[in-house]
Formats: structure tokens, sequence, C-alpha cells
């Protein structure tokens, strides 16, 4: 009996051996690229054409620091008035009026079609044919407060309006996209439970939107630190601007646009790493 229990037992299979699959093409590609961005390195580092004295001495100037702080100005102020603005035509183009749907869709044509080098001339020169903004009775003589436009509209703000204008007519369609991936399941639920439009839009819509918003807005935010160098061709005080007066005087345009390379980089890399966290903070949610 002791044989036939033994025949009638299963054998366990042989062992084999996993061997991974060897992926020679990705071995080579990666040996390419790495001999290429040494080559490139080496390159620029021995080029006898580039001062790289030059370039570590004007990394750290207090110009370039100053037209550095400007420039994160005026992208934080133009981001957070670009999200307001995005936010009202947002909500404004999923608008059951048809007025305003069109209004809103009006206003991101305008200002998503304009060169934003266009919309920038426009506004540092906005004192040529507006004199002056005032408060008062309309198509008379009484004014109850006035300023002169060149006042107000300087090329810094010019700069930060140009910006947020801009802005505002990419990231409403972003605030839209997020608006309607909520389905309207959503919306029934809260009217079942008394809420009006408003509050569904405030409590129920936008919290969830925000996981969609969220990720696109930060792509745009380092879009609008990239754009803030087109503010040069009104002398907004920019780190390009200072840059380029500076090289004018040491006559060493590569290297200062080198400086500015730098800096626009490591502050990109810095708000990414935060763009990452930011993220995954909201998808856990």
């Amino acid at each position: 009996m002791s044989e036939v229990k033994q025949g009638n037992r299963r054998q366990s299979p042989p062992k084999m051996d996993v061997v991974a699959v060897r992926h020679w093409g990705r071995g080579v590609g990666a040996a390419i690229v790495i001999a290429l961005v040494v080559l490139f390195v080496a390159e620029m580092a021995t080029n006898p054409n580039f001062e790289w004295s030059i370039v570590g001495e004007y990394l750290v100037n207090v110009n370039v620091l100053r037209g550095l702080l400007l420039t994160l100005e005026m992208t934080v102020i133009g981001m957070v008035l670009s999200v307001a603005l995005a936010l009202i035509i947002g909500v404004m183009r999923v608008s059951p009026s048809r007025v305003i749907a069109w209004f809103a869709a009006g206003w991101v044509f305008v200002f998503r079609g304009v060169p934003l080098i266009v919309l920038l001339i426009l506004l540092g020169n906005l004192g040529l044919f507006v004199s002056e903004f005032r408060i008062g009775i309309p198509l008379t003589d009484i004014t109850w407060w006035s300023v002169r436009a060149q006042d107000v509209i300087t090329p810094f703000w010019a700069s930060v309006v140009g910006l947020a204008l801009a802005g505002s007519g990419y990231m409403a369609e972003i605030v839209r996209a997020g608006l309607l991936s909520i389905g309207r399941g959503q919306h029934e639920a809260a009217k079942a439970l008394g809420l009006n439009a408003s509050g569904t839009l405030r409590f129920i819509v936008l919290p969830q939107a925000m996981r969609v918003i969220i990720p696109p807005l930060g792509n745009e935010f380092i879009g609008m630190l990239k754009a803030s160098a087109i503010v040069s061709v009104i002398a907004g005080g920019d780190l390009l601007t200072v840059v380029m007066g500076l090289s004018g005087l040491n006559f060493r345009t590569i290297e200062m646009l080198i400086v500015a390379t730098i800096w626009y980089l490591l502050v990109i890399a810095i708000f990414s790493v935060v763009q990452f966290f930011l993220e995954k903070r909201t998808a856990e949610r």
C-alpha cells in the first residue's frame, strides 16, 4: 500500500532559475545620453569664450537679486489676481445665463488670443490714451475722485496686470474643466440636502474640483514665471531687464543670460518640489 501511495503522490515540479530579460538597447541608449551630457558640460566648462568668473560674480550681484525679487513679486501677485479672475470667469462660463456665459467666453477668447507682448505694450503705454481714472457722474464734469493714469499704471503694475489678464484666459478654462468634471449626481444630491446654487458650488463642487484644478495651476505658475521675462519690453525691472542692462555695461551678454537662466531654473526647481507635495496632499483627500 505504501508503494501505491508513493506512486500516486504528485511530484513537485523541478526548480527553474528565473533569468531577467536583458534590455541591451536601454543600456546603450543610457550610455549615449550620459556621454553626450558629459561632452556638453565639458565643452561649456572649458570653452575659452565663456567667462565663468563673470557668471559667478554676477550670480549674487545686488542688482540681480533685486531683479529676481521683483520677478517673484510680480509673478506671485499676478498669479493671485489671475486665479481670482479665473474662478469668477470659470464659474460664469458654466452659468445657465447665456449672456453671462457668452461674456465669459469672450473674455477667454480675447485674453487667450492677444499675445502677451502686445498686451504689455498696450498697458505700459496706457497713459498715452487714458489721461486719468476718475469716479464721478458720467457725461458731466462732476468728479469725486481722480488720479493720473501714469501715477497708477507704473511699469511694475502694468506687468502685473498684463500677466494676470493673460493668465486668466488660460486658467478660466482650467477652472471650467474642473467644474465640469463633477457629475450631475453631486448637484442633485446637494439640492436634496437643501443647498442652493451658491452653497452647492462652495461646499460640494469646488472642493472636489480642486483635485483637477490644482495640478495644471502649478504648471501655469511656472509658465507665468517664465513669461515674466517678456516684461523687459516695458522695462518692468524684472530679472531679465536687470541682466540685460548689466550686459550693456560689461558687454558680456551671453554670460548675463546664463546668470538669468540659472536663477530661473533654480526657482522653478524649488517650486516643482512644492508642487509635487501639494498635488500629493490634494490627491490623498
